[in-house]
């Protein structure tokens, strides 16, 4: 195995998962990579390990940061698909607006996600997102401005929320961090 990349037998599975709720097949995905149909689902089923300029295709191709494939911690044999230890958390995204994201799920093969957000005071969301999705948001610390269609709501320690197939944006104009557990169906990451 080459040492670079990423070692997880939940690659995989994962890349499967993005690829399915994408609705893409192994040939849409193989024709914009121009590789072969049969080395996808190999590396789909764990079989063949893709380089790291592998990687960064398929995470172009799937919408998704290269650190959501790359980042895979080797969690203990008997611990897989069942147990993300707080250490272990994969992160997602930049960071880039002040928000910190971190994979709860151990994989993204169920029909929903969890994810750990913190949003760093001070920061907002740049550009409304319009996912089709369902999303359930629960306030753990902070506070968080949040516009959900054409509706403002400022939401606290306690206070859940959920957003299903409508445009929606945050903010923390506040000067401590938010914190928020999310979850998403289908996985988007």
């Amino acid at each position: 195995m080459n040492s670079h990349a990423p070692q997880s037998a939940t690659l995989g599975a994962d890349i499967r998962a993005l690829r399915k709720a994408r609705g893409l097949t192994l040939s849409d995905i193989a024709l914009r990579l121009d590789r072969s149909v049969g080395w996808l689902s190999q590396v789909e089923r764990d079989m063949s390990e893709p380089s790291i300029s592998d990687l960064r295709q398929i995470a172009e191709c799937l919408g998704v940061p290269m650190s959501m494939l790359f980042a895979h911690s080797a969690a203990p044999a008997d611990e897989q698909g069942y147990v993300v230890r707080a250490g272990s958390r994969r992160p997602m995204g930049s960071g880039e607006e002040g928000l910190i994201e971190e994979l709860l799920s151990p994989d993204l093969t169920d029909d929903f996600e969890m994810v750990h957000s913190t949003f760093k005071p001070n920061s907002q969301m740049q550009t409304p997102a319009n996912r089709p999705t369902q999303e359930v948001g629960y306030m753990i610390s902070g506070r968080l401005d949040l516009t959900i269609g054409s509706r403002a709501f400022t939401v606290g320690p306690g206070d859940s929320f959920r957003i299903r197939h409508e445009p929606y944006q945050w903010a923390n104009p506040y000067d401590e961090p938010a914190v928020a557990i999310w979850v998403i169906a289908p996985p988007v990451y």
